[in-house]
């Protein structure tokens, strides 16, 4: 297990590219936060404030026909890997021109044309999935890499021991992201996970790393050295990215519960925030802030030109509920109402 240091100097260019992916995130979920506390979006909603440096430094090395699966806080790796805020928005909104045609809501968004192969309620679920598309590249003959975006409750499922195992025996192209924000839901993630998440990889044989997720350029550096492990039939590397959920686990909680976290602990990591941190390094390094600021004016207006595209799009028809449920769908509402009786 390492830990990666950060680099001395950031190239301008991908000092904005990282600026830009992690803005592009950060305004979307301020803007989805403010649209539940409205009640103009329903349904649970998990925001990703906090965590970008992690999606966009993971991401910022993978090329369109690479895989990620994400999990029910997944708005921020779609984003980080090029997708559409107009069409999560609309799904959000559970429009027809949403990503999954409004049926799939906040949780599980998927564009496979990006090779995003699916958010998932379900805690721990996206590993397994992301190792299949893993062996379906190594089965292919391909040099596309797979990353499963997990947090540190999904490092508990035995899904995650299984697919250690797998992507080890059999080397596939897999890369392991713990996102480790410090709370499993609401409990203190050291109250209910044994150990260093990273320290499972020496069981299996498989190289790890322990870094500081909130540092974008250490994420993409780590990102860098498992891709191109992964890329040359090395196998699969896991990576733990400590960071941190500023939010509650999802909007609206703390009206039903207390939420178990002290004041002090999240104005301090306030204070690291992946975002403003790069900010300030690219400043220090001479890159211009007028310049900056525009990343961020643009991350604003696609936010708000996506707000519209969902408000305005079109809610689906009564009869689509029946529509992709199957794998060769019904002809009809009422025959598939039939396949449950």
């Amino acid at each position: 297990m390492t830990a990666t240091d950060s680099p001395a100097a950031v190239e301008s260019q991908t000092g904005l590219l990282l600026l830009r992916s992690m803005l592009r995130i950060r305004r979307f979920e301020e803007r989805v936060g403010q649209l539940k506390a409205t009640g103009e979006i329903l349904g649970s909603v998990h925001l990703y404030i906090g965590q970008e440096g992690v999606a966009s430094g993971m991401c910022s090395v993978l090329r369109a026909d690479d895989y990620i699966s994400s999990t029910h806080r997944g708005h921020g790796h779609v984003l980080a890997k090029g997708g559409s805020m107009s069409a999560s928005m609309a799904e959000l909104y559970g429009k027809e021109e949403g990503y999954c045609r409004g049926k799939g809501g906040s949780m599980h968004i998927a564009d496979l044309s990006l090779g995003i192969i699916g958010a998932n309620g379900v805690v721990g679920a996206g590993i397994p999935i992301a190792a299949g598309a893993a062996l379906s590249a190594q089965l292919r003959g391909t040099d596309q890499v797979s990353v499963a975006f997990f947090g540190d409750g999904g490092s508990n499922q035995g899904t995650f021991g299984e697919t250690l195992n797998l992507s080890s025996i059999w080397s596939l192209p897999l890369i392991l992201v713990c996102e480790n924000n410090g709370y499993t839901e609401l409990m203190p993630t050291e109250t209910i996970t044994a150990g260093i998440i990273a320290d499972r990889a020496i069981g299996y044989n498989m190289p790890s790393h322990r870094v500081n997720g909130n540092d974008v350029m250490v994420m993409r550096a780590v990102a860098e050295e498992a891709v191109a492990r992964a890329r040359a039939g090395l196998g699969p590397t896991l990576i733990e990215a400590k960071t941190y959920r500023i939010q509650d686990h999802s909007e609206g909680l703390n009206e039903i519960v207390t939420i178990p976290r002290d004041k002090e602990e999240v104005d301090e990591w306030r204070t690291k925030d992946p975002i403003e941190a790069f900010r300030v390094r690219l400043l220090e390094q001479g890159m211009d802030e007028a310049e900056l600021a525009r990343v961020d004016q643009e991350a604003l207006a696609e936010v708000e030109q996506a707000v519209e595209y969902g408000r305005n799009g079109k809610m689906p028809d009564a009869a689509a509920a029946f529509t992709d449920v199957w794998f060769g769908e019904p002809t009809s509402a009422a025959a598939a109402t039939g396949l449950l009786s």
